[in-house]
């Protein structure tokens, strides 16, 4: 018995013995811990902010300012790692500077090359015009890395609309969607009425072959916002003419006043295949369909009796709906998840080669 109690005697010696020579050694290393810990926490927490992208608004385009208060891409857009500004004094750190060209055409604003630009910055040449309607973009070539326009080559394409998905509950028909209160045949709001646009011509002619309701300001006839579209989707028609005819120059004519509306647009644009290219065909009808104004004039009386097949050129509203994109600088933070995919050394060397193309 005596020698089974020594036994345990000596093991618990031993295992106190063990357990000191621990704790002294955490002890010797116990002053350097708070520094590896809190090393390990500042380097997460500089990698995260790596990540993050700062896009510099250098100037709101018409002056028509957004709110950037906040984390605004992520709070309003789900756009996660993007800082958007429009502090001028964080030019040094922004990684994109986006500049509206209207307002270096007018001479309102102009590009900051007496600054230090930071190596890696990307300069964003923006517009939503068209090439005529952009004045002369010469003097900015070798200035800008990357483009953001209606066009979709452009690096960053920013669309005046788009038709968004949507899950509608089956069995709705077109005759559903398609709106039932109309009392005139074909409506036009137009604020740029000028005798050397194709528009112009068009109109001229097919007044005379139908009636055309139109109002804004080239008739001293406008409509508030707020009654615009109730006008519109009292039309069958709606003329979705465009000011000029470019390479996917298709604006909120379509978007808004067309498919918003609720009047079938007649467009007059690019050709019918970059129409197609953004909404389905059988959701418009192009002007160039028809070798006469006098052939299309018929076609859209015809059309307009015929109330089942009217109804079909709504077919897309089963599908989708509209988003308008507006001043509300969604369009600047979307620059962000395209970071990784930009090729990194780009230039244009020569915009108004690009813009006329």
């Amino acid at each position: 018995m005596l020698d089974f109690c020594s036994h345990r005697w000596t093991l618990l010696v031993a295992m106190i013995l063990v357990c000191l020579t621990l704790f002294a050694s955490l002890l010797i290393q116990w002053p350097s811990l708070p520094l590896k810990i809190t090393s390990i926490v500042k380097t997460e927490v500089i990698s995260m902010n790596i990540n993050v992208t700062t896009v510099l608004v250098w100037y709101w385009p018409f002056g028509v300012k957004s709110s950037v208060d906040g984390n605004v891409c992520w709070e309003r857009f789900s756009i996660p790692d993007c800082k958007l500004v429009d502090d001028r004094s964080m030019f040094s750190q922004a990684d994109f500077v986006v500049f509206h060209n209207r307002e270096l055409m007018s001479g309102q604003q102009s590009l900051p090359v007496t600054l230090p630009r930071p190596q890696g910055q990307r300069w964003v040449w923006f517009s939503l015009e068209s090439p005529e309607n952009n004045g002369n973009v010469k003097p900015y070539a070798g200035h800008f890395n990357y483009t953001m326009s209606y066009r979709r080559d452009a690096d960053f394409y920013t669309p005046y609309g788009s038709l968004v998905p949507q899950d509608f509950h089956t069995g709705m028909t077109a005759e559903d969607f398609a709106p039932k209160k109309k009392t005139s045949l074909a409506c036009w709001v137009v604020s740029n009425f000028l005798a050397h646009h194709k528009r112009t011509a068009v109109y001229n002619r097919l007044k005379t072959i139908i009636p055309v309701n139109v109002y804004g300001a080239a008739v001293n006839k406008r409509l508030d916002g707020k009654v615009m579209l109730d006008t519109i989707s009292q039309c069958y028609f709606y003329l979705s003419f465009e000011n000029s005819i470019f390479k996917d120059y298709i604006t909120e004519k379509l978007w808004y006043n067309g498919f918003m509306g609720g009047a079938v647009p007649v467009v007059l644009g690019p050709p019918r295949e970059q129409y197609e290219a953004v909404a389905p065909k059988d959701s418009f009808i192009h002007v160039d369909d028809f070798p006469t104004l006098e052939e299309l004039g018929e076609f859209l009386k015809r059309l307009a009796e015929d109330k089942k097949r009217y109804a079909s050129y709504f077919n897309w509203k089963r599908k989708y709906t509209v988003k308008r994109f507006d001043g509300d600088g969604e369009r600047f933070c979307k620059i962000c998840p395209k970071v990784s995919s930009l090729p990194k050394h780009k230039v244009y060397d020569e915009l108004y080669t690009w813009e006329w193309q």
